[in-house]
């Protein structure tokens, strides 16, 4: 197939990974991409956000499959305009995609399907703010109402931090403030047509920027997939799946075509296990960073079987997805200064040499090539991603393959799936 994937961060790159290794020989296009990206696509200059030109051009170079990466496309309305000419598209349209861009939206959507999740209000003044903090009491819990890159969220026992959060973000619009929910969280993706779901296998992210939860929150430090420990609460990883599939992802989506809004794509559903129960703790609208990169890591079906009969509204014909035994771990290697003020521009050495080392491989996540040195562009830089007959064999080969790579200032965590490990 001709494949356009929309995007320029390691989940593309992890994306476009999982096609290269299918026995099928895709034709695959990035729009922008980064420097990892082109040396398994070709590179497109073309605007991911702008309906249009997406439209334009996937129709003028018969793309037979546009998969959305990033939530800010989906919002934009991307994927409407390429279903109105009749391009198979993988990624929900505008109304759908609310279930991310909108807090709000998701939790009513929640209610009406009757999804177990925490409560939550709605404040657009600081004194609305105020009067929820003492409502639900601490630890504290702010989210931004609309898209924030994964860093709209504080959770705190500091009253007034949870404030100046808030005040951050109402200039532009509404804030939540939730009940806070205690446990281990698990993301679990399903791929969706709009009337069916196959969920993908278990992952576990780390969102604080260092070593044991510690710092701000961030897009993302690192993830690890399967779950063992799934299998003392819930007997295992297959029981825990189903009963996420019929609590939580079926009524959704059964509840998003009641309303005339089908969800066609990845519905990310991020978890945790409470004493009550599972419960959600907010929806993404498309593959999670860096959950994807050890995801499709252990994948042995065809993403692009996936991805093609969810466009084309056929998932019901397809099996539940196949995944390798492997342990896969991944760690994020950050420039100086991230999440808060990152500095970019600095070279990165050493990264042929964390890819040589055996089970590993990079997805790159913000990289540029100037004057042939690999540069750093953004905050998260690279994604070291490593496979092992164990999760103790997945961790050594992973930090084996960081000790090579050079970036002055940067930082990474050192506690990635030791969970895992530990049993």
């Amino acid at each position: 197939m001709r494949i356009l994937v929309l995007g320029s961060g390691a989940r593309e790159h992890a994306i476009i990974l999982a096609l290269r290794s299918e026995q099928a020989s895709h034709d695959i296009l990035a729009a922008p991409g980064n420097a990892g990206i082109a040396r398994d696509a070709t590179l497109v200059d073309l605007d991911p956000n702008d309906p249009a030109a997406v439209t334009a051009f996937a129709n003028g170079e018969h793309v037979d499959l546009v998969v959305i990466g990033p939530e800010a496309p989906l919002v934009a309305g991307v994927a409407d305009a390429l279903r109105e000419r009749g391009i198979p598209v993988f990624g929900p349209g505008k109304a759908a995609a609310q279930l991310e861009g909108s807090k709000t939206f998701a939790k009513r959507v929640m209610d009406a399907a009757g999804v177990p999740t925490g409560r939550a209000v709605r404040a657009h003044t600081r004194a609305e703010v105020e009067a929820a903090l003492d409502d639900l009491g601490a630890p504290h819990v702010v989210k931004a109402d609309g898209l924030a890159a994964g860093k709209g969220v504080i959770v705190t026992d500091d009253r007034a931090a949870a404030l100046a959060h808030a005040d951050q973000y109402l200039s532009g619009g509404p804030v939540l403030v939730e009940e806070f929910l205690s446990g281990p969280e698990v993301s679990l993706f399903f791929v969706s047509d709009g009337d069916h779901v196959l969920a993908l296998s278990p992952a576990q992210d780390y969102k604080r920027a260092h070593d044991g939860d510690a710092g701000p929150n961030t897009g993302g430090m690192g993830a690890y997939s399967p779950l063992p420990w799934l299998a003392g609460a819930f007997g295992g990883e297959d029981a825990f799946v189903d009963l996420v599939t019929k609590q939580i992802a079926e009524p959704v989506i059964r509840q998003l075509d009641a309303e005339g809004t089908p969800f066609i794509g990845l519905l990310y559903a991020g978890l945790i296990l409470t004493e009550q129960g599972v419960k959600v703790i907010e929806f993404n609208a498309r593959f999670g960073d860096p959950e994807t990169q050890v995801v499709l890591a252990r994948l042995a079906t065809p993403l692009s079987t996936l991805l093609m009969s969810a466009a084309s509204g056929h998932l019901e014909d397809e099996p539940a997805p196949a995944f390798a035994e492997a342990a896969a771990v991944t760690v994020v290697l950050a420039s100086e200064g991230y999440p808060e003020s990152p500095i970019t521009g600095r070279v990165i050495e050493g990264a042929d040499a964390a890819a040589s080392v055996d089970g590993v491989h990079l997805a790159h996540a913000a990289t540029a090539e100037r004057d042939s040195e690999l540069v750093a562009t953004g905050g998260r830089v690279l994604n070291v991603v490593a496979l092992g007959n164990t999760f103790g064999q997945a961790r050594d080969r992973a930090y084996d393959a960081l000790g090579r790579i050079h970036l002055e200032g940067s930082h990474h965590r050192t506690d990635i799936a030791a969970r895992a490990v530990e049993g």
